[in-house]
């Protein structure tokens, strides 16, 4: 039977750090039913007390991400005295930098997400994304900074969306046997394109699962093995002649798969990320 894991995220901003960070160290205990509680904008010790006497009533354990000055102090000192198992992300980091730099922190909730140049630079990656989705328009291929190409269900939208979310700008094509590769294809430099395949009996599954969703026969050319095969052998042989980076998508998450791609163009996968 599987047992429960009270997880609570307590933060002076929206609380996303401490939340990805909770799914992470999460995962590792696959026996456990994860449960996240998030208490964002937290600026006064009233509010820190009534999140930690809530973690106290659920037996969860705490995760706390201030960068207010002196929150993290007093929300670990009235955890302790109540019981409650608390962690304090930030502050060991913050004191780090703080010994390298010999400077001091701002201790400015969110600041992370201010709205700067790389902001809005983000927002305009993810609207080019959904712009130059599925190939709906060639040119995107030439303004891109990464092109993804795949046979349909190989995962090119979300990833394309998880790159944008990077500032990446991303155009994405599907692949169908014997249609027309639009000529702009040819024109991108090799190393921008990335080839996205599949194992084919996992291909068959995703699509029949698919059209179970979508209340259709699932046994229908669409996820026949010779259909599928026959896609898959077209995307190969054009990664071919393209000459670019293939990567396998069956058993990589999204996250796994763009770090692959980061790493082939040398970009620093956290360089342009900005969440807490």
């Amino acid at each position: 039977m599987t047992q429960e894991l009270n997880l609570y995220i307590m933060s002076d901003s929206v609380g996303e750090t401490g939340l990805r960070l909770a799914q992470a160290v999460a995962a590792q205990f696959p026996e456990f039913e994860a449960h996240y509680v998030r208490f964002p904008f937290i600026h006064t010790k009233e509010k820190i007390y009534s999140a930690i006497d809530e973690a106290k009533k659920e037996n969860a354990l705490a995760i706390m991400t201030f960068v207010t000055d002196g929150f993290a102090q007093l929300a670990t000192h009235y955890a302790k005295d109540q019981g409650v198992i608390a962690i304090d992300v930030m502050s060991p980091i913050l004191s780090g930098i703080k010994s390298i730099t010999h400077e001091e922190p701002n201790h400015v909730p969110g600041a992370v997400h201010d709205l700067n140049e790389r902001y809005f630079d983000r927002i305009s990656a993810m609207e080019f994304a959904v712009l130059y989705d599925d190939g709906k328009d060639p040119k995107g291929f030439l303004e891109a900074d990464i092109v993804l190409l795949g046979v349909s269900r190989t995962s090119k939208t979300p990833l394309s969306l998880f790159l944008a979310n990077r500032n990446l700008k991303v155009a994405n094509l599907p692949l169908v046997p014997n249609a027309h590769i639009p000529e702009e294809i040819w024109q991108v430099d090799p190393k921008k394109i990335v080839g996205l395949t599949t194992d084919a009996s996992v291909l068959m599954e995703f699509r029949r699962q698919r059209m179970i969703q979508y209340g259709l026969n699932p046994d229908t050319a669409y996820s026949a093995r010779d259909q599928v095969n026959q896609e898959l052998k077209f995307a190969e042989d054009l990664y071919k002649k393209i000459g670019c980076m293939v990567i396998n998508t069956a058993h990589r998450s999204i996250e796994e798969t763009a770090t692959l791609i980061l790493e082939h163009m040398g970009l620093d996968e956290f360089e342009n990320t900005e969440t807490h």
